[in-house]
């Protein structure tokens, strides 16, 4: 910040903090001068992941998730954690859904400010796009060399570059706050994530100082005054938020040492906390100031940016690296497994493959008849796929069967089952041609979507191309560099390629991708009213055995009307040091990182 306001409210408590961890004064939990280095693909980019910009490296997500806190979470497992050493967040209202989200008392910043109300309100804020300029089109004043926004950024709006999308959209209305700790929000429709759709990110004691220059007494203060000028709309300072908020915790990119002059920057509600960033990556000590229930034990992580898989296992063998999980290639895998004193293991990630076929507003309009669609599907060559792209890293894997369900989840294997899934485990070209002569349909043309720059795409396509000719298919190629922004363009194509990250665990991605009225992720204009009355109870569900048996029947539905296929899970590699224990890689979005606080030295008393 511009003047002393800052210093004067957190900045010397927050060296005192970083300059307690680095002292090596610990919780009770920590082994002293243990450490753990860890290598990612993409760099660390932003302080604030929840930004376009910052939302560009997984990186910054993975740091974020390591300092921060949140009421719930996912596990390795697909099963929903509560952490009620942050908080509780509880329904108190079914129609319209209204939660209470609570802080606990323990729950505090890096600099002994408590995290409290304020600071879910400026996550509801920022991620809800609700105090946004109505209309504003922020895309003009978008750096296209860094993606970042231009010095020209307008005065006179208020624009919130959050993670619109997610659920807080959905709560239109400004929360109502209890107590200091307590927040009321109410959703106009019901959102199945609602326990996890709240968390907080920037401290608002802070954003405030920093966006005003004003000179507040004490974090309370400035948080009160943040609450003033949210409540009371007031957009001058809501403006001067969201353009800090924006940009204020994004860094530079330099050589050397890039670890922010202001530590109020750098602060941490969770198990860590940022103590140095360079462009070699970012480390972490654990935060002296954390009471939750996820305490640390490794005191330093080292998250090192390494982008070759192959020079990853050189620092792995050299001593360097003790974690690596790497975009798993055969060779990738043999130079692993060539290094003593690790254990390597193969999984499966939420990523997956799968081909979607245009409903309506494709290119040909070829897959508007549910025959053509059919037909088309009996001729994709999963097993080929599979055996080319996936087995050669995981010799056991096996074809993704469900739409909705990955193996490993609860009642993943009950449902492939019984879902019509079997149908087209393998290619039948003879029921390909019965079906395309029930429709009156000879020689069509496919023109099918993918991303040109992707070998595996490539041989998907290619393996595609000339398994669909022999029921009489013409697949043509649409591929574009620009294929993202060309799903669900009407007249584009009609198939696409690509993969679903399933960040957005849970019922609620049911209903962002399959749901009639969905301009989220409904790509192929699938319609089905059975189906969304299907994802409506699904989204609500909560016992496991009625999950399975909707899932199934949504499952069923999709392969009947020929929406496409899934392929396959992305397969993982994670190699570890052996002098590393508690290491486990999630399928779900923090890899590795999902359980940190629970890594330990082999040797640990």
């Amino acid at each position: 910040m511009n003047g002393p306001s800052l210093k004067r409210l957190v900045a010397a408590s927050v060296v005192a903090a970083l300059t307690v961890t680095l002292a090596g004064c610990t919780t009770p939990t920590i082994v002293a001068g243990s450490e753990v280095a860890v290598a990612v693909s993409e760099p660390f980019t932003s302080l604030n992941p929840a930004t376009s910009y910052g939302r560009s490296s997984a990186t910054n997500a993975d740091v974020a998730w390591l300092t921060g806190a949140a009421f719930a979470s996912y596990d390795d497992s697909y099963g929903l954690v509560e952490d009620t050493s942050f908080g509780t967040a509880e329904i108190v209202e079914d129609d319209p859904l209204t939660v209470r989200y609570q802080v606990s008392r323990d729950a505090r910043w890096s600099d002994g400010t408590p995290v409290d109300a304020a600071d879910l309100l400026l996550a509801w804020v920022a991620n809800s796009g609700a105090l946004n300029t109505p209309d504003f089109d922020d895309a003009p004043y978008v750096d296209p060399d860094t993606g970042r926004y231009t010095d020209g950024f307008p005065d006179d709006v208020v624009y919130f570059d959050g993670s619109i999308g997610t659920g807080l959209e959905e709560a239109t209305q400004t929360p109502q706050l209890g107590d200091d700790r307590t927040l009321f929000v109410r959703f106009d429709d019901y959102v199945p994530t609602w326990r996890t759709v709240l968390a907080p990110g920037i401290p608002a004691h802070v954003l405030q100082a920093r966006a005003t220059g004003d000179d507040y007494e004490d974090a309370a203060a400035a948080k009160e005054a943040f609450i003033t000028a949210v409540t009371e709309r007031d957009e001058g300072t809501l403006g001067a938020l969201a353009r800090t908020w924006n940009d204020a915790w994004n860094l530079d990119e330099t050589a050397g040492d890039q670890t922010p002059d202001d530590g109020t920057l750098l602060l941490s509600a969770g198990p860590y906390a940022i103590t140095a960033i360079d462009e070699t990556g970012v480390t972490l000590g654990a935060n002296t100031e954390y009471r939750g229930s996820r305490r640390p034990t490794i005191e330093t992580i080292r998250v090192r940016f390494v982008p070759d898989p192959l020079e990853a296992a050189r620092l792995l063998e050299s001593g360097d690296l003790d974690i690596v999980s790497p975009e798993p290639t055969e060779e990738v895998a043999e130079a692993l497994l060539a290094v003593d004193g690790l254990s390597v293991t193969v999984g499966t990630e939420g990523r997956f493959e799968h081909l979607d076929l245009q409903f309506a507003d494709g290119r040909t309009g070829v897959f508007a008849d549910e025959r053509v669609r059919q037909a088309f599907l009996r001729v994709v060559p999963r097993q080929q796929i599979l055996d080319e792209q996936v087995t050669p890293v995981q010799p056991d894997a096996v074809l993704l069967d469900s739409f909705l369900l990955r193996p490993g989840a609860d009642g993943y294997a009950d449902a492939v089952a019984d879902n019509g899934s079997a149908d087209y485990a393998t290619t039948d070209v003879d029921a390909a041609v019965a079906l395309l002569a029930d429709a009156g349909v000879t020689a069509p043309t496919v023109c099918v979507l993918y991303d040109p720059s992707s070998e595996r795409r490539q041989q998907e396509f290619a393996a595609l191309r000339t398994s669909a000719a022999r029921a009489g298919f013409t697949v043509t190629d649409c591929s574009s560099p620009d294929w993202r922004g060309l799903l669900g363009v009407a007249g584009a194509y009609d198939a696409a390629i690509f993969a679903w990250d399933t960040t957005r665990l849970g019922p609620g991605a049911a209903g962002a991708i399959y749901r009639s009225d969905s301009a989220l992720a409904n790509f192929n204009r699938f319609a089905d009213p059975d189906v969304d009355a299907l994802v409506d109870e699904l989204v609500r569900a909560t016992d496991a055995d009625e999950i399975t048996r909707l899932s199934t029947e949504i499952d069923a539905r999709l392969w009947a009307a020929g929406y496409g296929t899934p392929l396959y899970s992305y397969p993982t590699l994670t190699a570890v040091r052996e002098t590393i224990t508690g290491v486990t890689r999630s399928p779900l979005a923090r890899g590795v990182f999902w359980n940190a606080w629970e890594w330990a030295p082999a040797d640990a008393d």
